[in-house]
Order: structure tokens, then sequence, then C-alpha cells
């Protein structure tokens, strides 16, 4: 007879058949009318419960490539002292749970992830650079008060470079008598002739025809070519054209047009398309106007080759040209381009040896950091040898002097406090090479200071400008893993820096390449 539950079966007798065979039968006793009936369990001798077996642990068969991976975080020679063992098995737990939690322990490519001391030394670098970037809004506010502040860097967070267009007012003497900031009407007499936009101009002039060249083949052409060039036959030719123009001698150009764009000559130059010197007067005091206003670069330097072309063509070289050469140099140097402004660094000189006015102490300074720049030793002591004495003194010719002397002696210090405090321009220049020398000093600090310093440190040495600035070049040159988060503060670790910025070094200090050089 199969008696039935009246209470749930015991938790675990199920898996025993106590299911099927209870062990006692369940008698109801009325106690009253008006209670119902209780039910009370006379138990039969039940039998010693088996003792449960503990449950076990399913076998994992971990593949070999994350058994080659263990075994390479262990070994000694992957080990890193400033990682705890302790953290490097906790990262590696958590890294193979996950990858078994999510089925990929087949699919990871476990020979090139990072091993976990790896990982969390990247892991306290991000946390340090969070840490130097929060810090720094505070530390920019005490900069001025602090130690380690200088007037010469604290001139230089103000206003670090001068500009093109404060140099080039210097050069004008009517911007000596008027400041450009105090200049209340916008417009001048010179914006009525003002022609159209560059968009609207002509791709190129249009050269002279020769009507003994009409209607013959290229080869005869460049046949003919060559033999007027030898025979004089162009003076001959453009006598006898038709056109008024006159072609031997300097041009003198009627064009009274203030803007023209640049085109490259393909034929003697038309007095109908080139500007005298009066109207290129006016076309500067535009173009300087206009470049404090708009700053575009690419419109300003079309607008200087032309004005410059239409001086050559004219033959006109007197303190006017200068001034156009130098205004053109100086924007060239504050946007980079180096190739116009070597160009224009090559015609001053010439312009320079005719005693024609300008500053030639200024740009014989940037010619030496160009120098410098493009490792071109010759030039570089053609320059040197050219000095006087007098010259040698002037305060921008000899901060050039010492920063050559402080990169051969190998004072990285000096050099970098010399680039905190370049006059004129020359800190322009100086950008183009101090992340080369930056590598280099890193490389030699790496070499004399072990195992770590402070960031700060390296902010200093290096002429940062703060903490976070410092960092950020450890980090742009594959040092992410070497910098710590400490007590004391960020460290840098060098110990473990050297081969990475000496490989850096080499490939910065490879041959330079400047476009438009002469």
């Amino acid at each position: 007879m199969n008696a039935s539950w009246s209470h749930p079966p015991p938790p675990g007798t199920e898996s025993y058949g106590y299911a099927h065979a209870p062990a006692y039968h369940p008698v109801q006793v009325r106690q009253s009318f008006n209670q119902p009936a209780i039910s009370y369990q006379i138990t039969a001798p039940i039998q010693p419960k088996p003792t449960e077996q503990p449950a076990q642990k399913k076998k994992i068969d971990w593949p070999q490539p994350v058994r080659d991976y263990v075994q390479r975080s262990f070994d000694p020679s992957n080990v890193l002292a400033d990682v705890d063992r302790k953290d490097m098995e906790d990262k590696l737990k958590v890294t193979i749970s996950e990858a078994t939690d999510n089925n990929t322990l087949h699919t990871i490519d476990w020979a090139n992830l990072p091993l976990p001391q790896h990982v969390i030394r990247q892991e306290r670098a991000t946390a340090a650079a969070a840490i130097a970037w929060q810090r720094e809004s505070v530390n920019m506010q005490q900069m001025a008060g602090s130690s380690f502040m200088n007037p010469a860097r604290e001139q230089m967070l103000k206003s670090k470079k001068r500009k093109s267009q404060d140099i080039g007012d210097a050069a004008d003497d009517e911007s000596k008598s008027i400041p450009p900031w105090r200049a209340t009407n916008p417009r001048n007499g010179f914006e009525d002739r003002i022609t159209y936009p560059a968009d609207r101009f002509d791709k190129r002039q249009q050269p002279l025809q020769d009507d003994a060249l009409k209607g013959t083949s290229k080869f005869n052409k460049a046949l003919e070519k060559r033999q007027k060039r030898f025979d004089g036959g162009y003076k001959s030719t453009y006598k006898a054209s038709p056109s008024p123009e006159p072609s031997s001698g300097p041009v003198i150009g009627t064009c009274q047009t203030l803007e023209k764009q640049y085109f490259r000559l393909t034929a003697p130059p038309i007095p109908s398309q080139v500007r005298p010197e009066h109207i290129l007067r006016q076309t500067l005091d535009l173009l300087k106007k206009k470049w404090k206003k708009e700053g575009n670069y690419s419109y300003i330097c079309d607008q200087f080759k032309s004005m410059r072309q239409d001086l050559t063509v004219q033959r006109i070289k007197n303190e006017f040209t200068v001034t156009v050469y130098e205004i053109h140099a100086r924007i060239a140097l504050e946007k980079g381009d180096l190739g116009e402004y070597n160009q224009c660094q090559t015609q001053l000189k010439a312009l320079y040896d005719q005693n024609l006015g300008g500053n030639p102490v200024e740009f014989k300074a940037y010619r030496i950091l160009y120098f410098i720049h493009t490792s071109n030793r010759t030039s570089l002591n053609d320059v040197l040898a050219d000095l006087t004495t007098a010259e040698k003194g002037e305060p921008a010719i000899k901060h050039a002097l010492n920063v050559r002397s402080a990169l051969a002696l190998g004072n990285y210090h000096r050099f970098f406090r010399l680039y905190l405090d370049t006059p004129n321009m020359g800190a322009y220049l100086m950008d183009m090479f101090v992340v080369r020398e930056r590598l280099a000093a890193l490389s030699n600090m790496c070499k004399a200071y072990k195992p770590n310093v402070k960031l700060r440190f390296v902010t200093e040495e290096l002429g940062f400008e703060s903490d976070g600035d410092a960092a950020q070049f450890i980090y742009d040159h594959n040092g992410q893993f070497l910098l710590e988060e400490r007590e004391s503060g960020l460290v840098f670790l060098t110990g473990d820096a050297k081969q990475i910025f000496e490989t850096a070094k080499v490939a910065a200090f490879s041959k330079v390449d400047i476009k438009g050089q002469i």
C-alpha cells in the first residue's frame, strides 16, 4: 500500500528512494469538533543517511599556449622589480578566468598577449597620467611662486614666442609712431583698389606668342629655341614683336592692382602685369593688416611670393626689398615653412652684403640656429667665420653661439636654459630640433640616473612647461610603462628606459631634408 506524504519529504531523500517506500503511516486524531484534524507521524526506524561525498572539481585541460603564457610570465628574464609576484598572480587569474568564462581560451593570441606585469605597469602609468593632469590645473596656479620657477620660464609661459606681425611692425617707421593696437580705422584708402578674391585670378598669365613658332612641332620648337638662345634670337624676336611692351633691360611695371596671384614665369614679364615699387609699398601695408586680421598663411605666402617676383624682374634692391624678405621670412618661420624661409634667408644674405639696411644681426642668429637644425656644419662654419667681433657680442648672435657650444659639449642643462630664454623668433627654429635634443638628453639621463628619477626633475631639466607635457613626451616615444605613481610623486623609471630612448635618439638624428633648400 502506497502512502501519500502529508508534508514535503526530507531534503535529500529523493535520491535514496524514500519517496516510494515511506517509513511511517499517518494517523489522524480529532481533538475536538471545532478543530481540524492534526496529522501525527509515527516513524519507523530509518537507516542512517549515507555520508555525502565532496563534489569533485571538473579538471580543465588548459591549452598549451596558455601554459606557455604562464611560464613566460614567471620567467626570471621577464620579472619586473616594481611588480610584486602576488599582483602578477592576481592579474594572471583574472585574465585566464575571463578567457574561460568567455570561451576564448582557444582564440586568444597568447603568444602576443602582453604579460601581466606589463599590463599592471600600463594601468599604473595611465592612472599616474590622470593624476598628473589633475594636478596640472593646481600647479599652474602655484607655479609662479614655486621654487623651481625662474623669470625666463615665467616669461615663456606668458608669451613664449614673438609673433611675426609684432616684429614686422618694428621695421615700419609708420608703425613706430602709431601702435597697431591703437588703430581705430579698420579701412584705408588702398583697400578700395582690392581686386577679386584669389580664386578668381587667372591660373597663369598668358605668355607672349612668337609667330615664328606657331604651327611647328615640339621638336622644331625646341630646336628653334636652342638656336635663338645661342644667337641672341630672343632679344631680336621680341624687338620685332608688334607688342608695345619693352623686352630688354629691367622691366618697369605699370600695374595698379594691389593684390596679384603668384605664377611661375614661362616668358619674359609683361610690364602691364608687374606692379611698380610705390604700388608694392601699398600692397605691403595691406598684407600686414590682412595677416593680423585673418592669419591666412596660404594667401599671404602667395602674395609675398608675387611681390618678390615683381621686385626681382624690376631689379629693385633697396631697403624696401629687404623689408619684404624679412617680413616674409618671419611669417614663414612662425608657420614652420622652412622651405620658404630658407629662400628668403638666402636672398637676405646677398642683400645684407650690399649694406641696404634691415636687421642683419637678427637674421644671422637665425642662420646659425637653422644650420644647427639641418646639421650643416660646412655652412655653419662659413657663418661663424664671417662674424665680426662686434657681431659676436650682440645678444641674439651670442645666444645662438651659446646654443652651438652647449650642444657641442653635450651640456643639455645649459641648452634647455637657453631654449627657455630665446630672443626674437629664434624659439621657432629651436622648436624644430628640440625634440631630438630631448631624446638625446633622456638617453643620457637613463645612463646616469638609476633606477629612477622624479618626473619633476625631467620637467625642469628638459624645459617642459608642465609635468603633463613631460609625461606625454615619454608616452609618445613608447614609454607607457616607464612612469609610476609613488608616495613621493610620479617617477620616471630610467633603469628600464635606456634602450628605448637610445633607439629613438638614433632615429631622430638621421639626415634632415629641407624642402626648398637652396
